[in-house]
């Protein structure tokens, strides 16, 4: 990736940071870039995986989850601050994305109990591994329908640290395994390996590879999947 493209994108980020409860247009964004509308909206899909849009609502959000566990605003409140209009499109939004509406969230502490349900008879098995310096952590992993993941994966699974692991129970489907790591001190790391499609007459093989999460990445959204739900049944202790 070039690096100045990379830090063009970053400085938007730093900017949509600062500015959530304002309304930011594309235009807003490529300025900031120094790129016209069209190769700005092109080129930071490349980047980050995801559109500007998508990429600002993921960060809206994820504040909001820090508003509701860390302060004592009201949804409506945090709603505003987070720059959605309607508390309606914002509950539903957030229950969309995090899996909890946002009082539940509040209410729970931010975790979220993982469902035991199996989906179907296809089975994903493989190796996660961490670069030769990362320390080895214990993660969580998942299945998403999509590679931005949101609401609750199928299968969630705590994961001691890094090595073989199998999902068993797995809808036949075509899907995204992410693994995400909740280190004792230093940066979270992440992995996403998709589409696969599951059979139930060949387990699919994969590999995950974790990688420290950057600047750049759109948060990750999913309440089982937040450090909150891994603190409450030990996983970080």
């Amino acid at each position: 990736m070039d690096k100045a493209i990379e830090e063009s994108i970053k400085a938007v980020i730093a900017m949509l940071h600062e500015n959530l409860s304002e309304e930011v247009t594309i235009d807003d964004m490529a300025r900031v870039a120094m790129f016209s509308k069209f190769h700005f909206s092109r080129i930071f899909q490349r980047v980050t995986g995801v559109s500007p849009g998508r990429f600002l609502s993921a960060l809206r959000l994820h504040e909001a989850k820090r508003l509701l566990l860390e302060t004592s605003y009201s949804v409506t409140e945090i709603c505003h601050i987070v720059g959605y209009s309607a508390v309606g499109t914002f509950s539903s939004r957030f229950k969309s994305m995090v899996g909890m509406a946002p009082i539940e969230y509040r209410q729970s502490g931010g975790f979220r109990p993982a469902p035991l349900t199996r989906g179907g008879p296809a089975v994903i098995r493989g190796v996660i591994t961490v670069p030769p310096d990362a320390r080895n952590d214990p993660m969580f992993v998942g299945v998403f329908p999509h590679q931005v993941p949101k609401g609750l994966p199928a299968l969630p699974t705590l994961v001691p640290q890094a090595g073989p692991f199998e999902l068993s129970g797995v809808a036949p489907t075509v899907c995204y395994v992410l693994a995400r790591s909740f280190p004792r001190n230093g940066a979270e790391s992440i992995a996403v390996h998709g589409p696969i499609t599951t059979r139930p007459e060949s387990p699919a093989d994969i590999v995950l590879r974790l990688r420290p999460m950057r600047a750049v990445d759109p948060p990750i959204l999913p309440a089982l999947l937040d450090r909150e739900s891994s603190e409450a049944i030990g996983l970080c202790l």
